[in-house]
């Protein structure tokens, strides 16, 4: 490969990782490198600001261009199984691994009790897991699976009323492409974002990484990039056959870096679009399984909510064993992950649910140590959480556009590259 073939393709990639690797080194050497923050925020919410009206006109648009409606039905049914059944595995692994590392070793005393806010019911909560109650309520990364279910609802409404034949299936179109572009300006400037990010992080939870807490980390960490090592290339070769693992391997790091610098599933939308049309993926497929991902599908979420689970069981000396334990953490680490992820303040909900079943009365005492676990596990979770929703595309794809479809995209491509 050519020295300026290589930095064509991989140069923004290295400023990144150079940039991330600097960040860390000052965020140990000098704690005012919070102050820094800002320069990671600026990026986080201009991919905010896009993030809306690319899955708005990303979704409605496939839905109202794509030729058969059961087509776009079946797309959104196997995406769905798909991360019931690989949230389900990481559940499963990571209840193993806490079997033979126990985050914590012996329970803790002399803890002080904190508030915990009066909570939302069940029946609000199904509500919002759906619906606003405004329109411009949509206009909000907050809301991202109401925003998901108007923009299916508007691409069916668009392909009734003429689909890709209409000016209105056309403009959809035109807007994601326009939005794809605004990503790629805002990509240049990620390299900075990411040295203040990682800079901040560093230097303000660097001194809590000890004890316990160091404990859990020490396990969390490692398994996310072994599950990336391992989980990920058999998904790939489940999904696209004998070439899957090395497309994805050759993709992937893009869409796990900014993730990774943004702690932000959603805002790794526009990247996971990018990597996706690059493979070769439907882009109707890539177009409502990304953005749905974003929200539904939590691998590192599940790992995570077994953790906090695992942890406070050891911090108050509870045996963490038993079937009926683990498939009861496990039902609600999907649900934690697949559904309350995509509500407003689904995190903290999460969290209080899993305080609810399974500590109520030491609730005011879990919860905020929950909290405080899913704020040091976030970055690695949110690189799972978001990887993985490139790799889910491939399996998706399999059910979809057949065995052969990576086969045939990586024939199509050949033939269209120009011989030297």
């Amino acid at each position: 490969m050519e020295k300026s073939s290589f930095w064509k393709n991989y140069g923004l990639l290295c400023c990144m990782l150079g940039a991330i690797v600097l960040g860390c080194i000052v965020g140990a050497m000098w704690p005012g490198a919070t102050a820094l923050e800002p320069i990671g925020t600026v990026f986080i919410n201009l991919m905010f600001c896009i993030v809306v009206p690319l899955v708005f006109a990303s979704i409605a648009g496939a839905v109202a261009n794509m030729g058969s409606r059961k087509r776009a039905g079946k797309i959104v049914g196997t995406t769905i199984g798909t991360f019931v059944v690989t949230g389900a595995i990481a559940a499963v692994i990571m209840i193993v691994l806490m079997k033979i590392f126990p985050p914590v070793l012996s329970a803790w005393s002399g803890l002080e009790a904190a508030e915990v806010d009066e909570q939302t019911s069940i029946a609000t909560l199904i509500v919002n897991f759906f619906t606003v109650s405004d329109f411009s309520a949509l206009l909000s990364r907050r809301a991202m699976l109401p925003l998901i279910v108007f923009s299916m609802l508007f691409g069916f409404g668009v392909s009734l009323a003429g689909g890709k034949d209409s000016m209105v299936g056309q403009f959809l179109a035109d807007l994601t492409n326009v939005m794809l572009k605004v990503v790629k300006l805002v990509t240049y400037y990620a390299p900075i974002a990411f040295f203040g990010f990682f800079a901040s992080l560093v230097a303000t939870y660097g001194p809590q990484l000890i004890g316990d807490y160091g404990r859990a980390m020490v396990v969390y960490y490692p398994l996310c990039f072994v599950y990336i090592l391992i989980a990920f290339p058999l998904f790939a070769l489940f999904g696209g056959g004998k070439h899957g693992p090395k497309v994805m391997w050759k993709h992937i790091a893009r869409p796990a870096l900014t993730s990774l610098g943004t702690c932000s599933s959603v805002a790794t939308i526009p990247t996971n679009l990018e990597v996706a049309e690059e493979t070769g993926i439907s882009k109707d497929v890539s177009d409502i399984v990304l953005p749905l991902g974003a929200t539904m599908h939590m691998d590192g979420s599940c790992f995570s909510c077994v953790l906090k689970i695992a942890f406070l069981f050891g911090v108050f000396g509870i045996p963490f064993d038993g079937v009926g334990t683990f498939v009861k953490v496990i039902l609600v680490a999907v649900f934690s992950s697949v559904a309350m992820s995509g509500i407003p303040g689904g995190g903290y909900i999460g969290e209080y649910i899993i305080c609810t079943i399974f500590f109520p009365e030491q609730l005011a005492l879990a919860y905020p140590i929950a909290i405080t676990i899913g704020n040091l596990v976030d970055p690695p979770a949110t690189m799972i959480n978001s990887a993985g929703d490139y790799v889910v595309s491939f399996i998706v794809s399999r059910f979809v556009d057949g065995k052969d479809w990576l086969e045939k995209a990586l024939l199509k491509k050949k033939a269209e590259t120009p011989v030297k």
